[in-house]
């Protein structure tokens, strides 16, 4: 009997549907909380954003960053803590959601 299957894929779509939702939902979170993290400590002196100019013309855009470093190498240097040539620039040592976050927000804005 086919139409017995019926309701089963009917809730297996459904349940398909709401996973992945929730992982839509989930990567949306660490966006917005990467971007909030970016605002809070990093904008003071990097354009942060899609568009516009750094604050610090040495400082590079956040949406450029792609193209001197790949992003997901970024990882590493945020859990040991960025240090630069800029004594300017304070040193950053994130956990491991706060780094999840700003790699998703910086994925989302490259060029």
């Amino acid at each position: 009997m086919p139409c017995c299957n019926m309701p089963r894929r009917l809730a297996l779509l459904c349940l398909a549907l709401a996973l992945g939702s929730s992982a839509a939902m989930a990567q949306s979170g660490r966006v917005q909380r990467g971007q909030t993290f970016a605002q809070t400590n990093c904008s003071q002196c990097h354009a942060i954003g899609r568009v516009g100019d750094s604050p610090v013309p040495e400082a590079p855009p956040f949406r450029t960053l792609h193209t001197r470093y790949p992003i997901e190498h970024l990882a590493e240097a945020f859990a040991e803590g960025i240090t630069t040539g800029y004594p300017s620039m304070p040193q950053f040592q994130l956990d491991p959601a706060q780094i999840n976050d700003l790699l998703a927000y910086l994925n989302s804005i490259q060029g």
